[in-house]
């Protein structure tokens, strides 16, 4: 199993409690209140987390081929990744004419996320099959889970980016809870087949190296960071 990241947030988590999210109170500056905010992601557990971190904002879909961008290292991947959708956006937006050029700032907010088991790169399952083998493969081992932030100023152009890497390790997972978890079907939406606040996986984290909100989509604190400096003349 992996070493344990060192220095990092260790939560710990029990059949009963549910997983602890960290609460972020809302940047006061003149700037990000009069900004506009656009989230290019259809995850829920994304559009969730930047709502828990006191934003709003719209949401536009990236279409882009995400098997066709292909990197060795985690970390290089995501970047790759979010950077693309945010191409995207930007193409999709020029075509609808709907770029803003005021004193108002546009951000557009972008990420993506791997899981990385025992050295291979895990995307979202292509299967129900895939994904039972990944979840069972998880049982009482060590998932590392790598996510990237991207944030532009559309009204500027400064694009600030990072990634964030976090360890989830699970207890035993019976195979009814598997069984249960695959029917569910919702493991076929994320990377590796990982959605830790699903409440057929919860139970069997024993604890989190990092960020749990990182490990469902959009590290707050990364996120909060790359907000801030995207602001900046």
């Amino acid at each position: 199993m992996p070493s344990r990241l060192e220095g990092k947030q260790n939560t710990h988590f029990s059949l009963l409690s549910p997983i602890p999210i960290p609460h972020f109170s809302r940047f006061v500056g003149s700037k990000i209140k009069n900004a506009k905010i656009i989230l290019g992601s259809s995850s829920m557990a994304r559009r969730k987390i930047l709502q828990e971190m006191g934003y709003d904002f719209t949401v536009m879909v990236a279409d882009i081929d995400e098997k066709s961008i292909r990197r060795e290292k985690p970390e290089d991947l995501v970047m790759a990744l979010a950077e693309a959708k945010v191409d995207a956006i930007i193409s999709r937006l020029g075509i609808e004419g709907h770029k803003e050029e005021n004193a108002h700032p546009t951000l557009l907010i972008t990420a993506d996320t791997v899981v990385v088991y025992e050295g291979m790169i895990r995307e979202k399952p292509s299967s129900k099959e895939e994904a039972r083998h990944f979840v069972k493969g998880y049982s009482g081992g060590c998932a590392i889970v790598v996510g990237s932030v991207v944030i532009t100023n559309l009204t500027t152009g400064i694009r600030k980016r990072g990634w964030d890497r976090s360890e989830v390790y699970f207890l035993d997972i019976p195979d009814v809870a598997i069984d249960r978890l695959i029917d569910d079907g919702v493991t076929l939406n994320v990377a590796g087949g990982l959605m830790l606040e699903h409440p057929l996986t919860a139970p069997y984290v024993d604890s989190v190296i990092g960020s749990p909100d990182g490990v469902m989509g959009l590290c707050k604190s990364l996120t909060q960071k790359l907000i801030e400096e995207s602001l900046q003349p």
